[in-house]
């Protein structure tokens, strides 16, 4: 019922936390807080690159033998100055093919490139469900023998939903404004030929997508991988105002097959239109996408831990110096040096 009371899990588990106590810090973890403090001395975060940089030169000479990892979180890079840096001594953890190459192409050999299956999705994304799926979108008041669009642009929402939802009338959709209150009175209010659901904010997005058949929304990393994890297809759309780390997400779709890309959403009656009539086919594609990322990469970092243990380290006297610097630097950002 957390749906029908956002957030009652969100206050359940912080009380529980609460009630546990503070837990020891493990000796090998030190946390560079990007909080109050840190934004006090150095600006609102995003900080700048400038910042960023001596962010990092600061935990290398701090920790020398610490491996300097970047687990991408976008399909592709967007060079230059994004992702991937040239002449750096780090590894870079890559959940598709063209980002692999794109690192590859900057100089990095395989011992520094490491691919992954996908982007990271929440566990919970994994997780098996028991419950009877039409006696469930019953419940809702949907219609367990239509196809169900699930609508989600993020917490917030977006006006492109209301637009959608008119487009969209005479079929069954699930639309998610996440904090937009006033979004989901406008679109609640809206005349429709097909049932529909519409909500605010729920934690419960992937039981949402469980319950549904294809998914409308941006073209963002996060959103795509977790409706492949739940075998939806896609329709998103590119044009010259997608971002541009997201554009490739877009080209992905097209070459696995996965889903629809429009120029606009002014076109999604076509477009969903299209998405039913060829779901069967678009699910099997759907299907043969097994992304483990998030249970993939805890190995590669032991393993990179590993190696990084059995170099050789630097004597001690060369780095004192540096690290005393590094360590003063670390201590204005609020991180513990140990």
């Amino acid at each position: 019922v957390d749906w029908q009371a956002p957030g009652i899990g969100r206050y359940a588990r912080d009380w529980l936390m609460r009630a546990r106590g503070p837990l020891p810090v493990p000796e090998d973890i030190a946390i560079v807080a990007i909080d109050e403090s840190s934004m006090a001395r150095f600006g609102r975060f995003p900080w700048s690159r400038q910042v960023i940089a001596r962010t990092i030169d600061a935990l290398a000479a701090a920790r020398p033998a610490a491996p300097y990892v970047t687990i991408l979180t976008d399909f592709a890079d967007l060079p230059p100055h994004f992702w991937i840096e040239p002449d750096q001594a780090q590894h870079f953890i890559c959940g598709t093919a063209k980002a692999v190459a794109q690192a590859h192409a900057m100089g990095y050999g395989t011992s520094r490139v490491h691919a992954v299956s996908g982007m990271i999705v929440r566990p919970d994304f994994y997780r098996e469900r028991r419950l009877d799926r039409r006696a469930e979108i019953a419940r809702l008041g949907l219609d367990p023998d239509r196809p169900t669009g699930l609508v989600l642009f993020g917490g917030h929402g977006a006006k492109t939903m209301q637009g959608i939802a008119r487009r969209l009338s005479d079929t069954q959709l699930i639309l998610i404004c996440g904090h937009n209150t006033a979004l989901a009175e406008r679109i609640a209010a809206m005349r429709a030929r097909a049932p529909r659901l519409v909500l605010g904010f729920t934690p419960k997005i992937s039981e949402f997508m469980h319950l549904s058949d294809f998914l409308i929304g941006k073209p963002g990393p996060g959103c795509i991988s977790e409706a492949m994890q739940q075998g939806l297809p896609v329709i998103v759309v590119k044009n010259r105002w997608t971002m541009p780390q997201e554009r490739y997400n877009a080209d992905w779709v097209v070459e696995n097959r996965a889903g629809i890309v429009l120029d606009s959403f002014s076109s999604i009656r076509d477009g969903a239109l299209e998405m039913i009539a060829r779901l069967p086919e678009f699910r099997s594609s759907v299907a043969r996408i097994h992304n483990r990322a998030v249970f993939e990469i805890p190995d590669i970092l032991e393993r990179i831990l590993a190696d990084e243990r059995a170099r050789p380290q630097p004597a001690a006297r060369s780095i004192a110096p540096q690290r005393s610097r590094a360590a003063e630097f670390i201590r204005q950002l609020g991180a513990p040096i140990r």
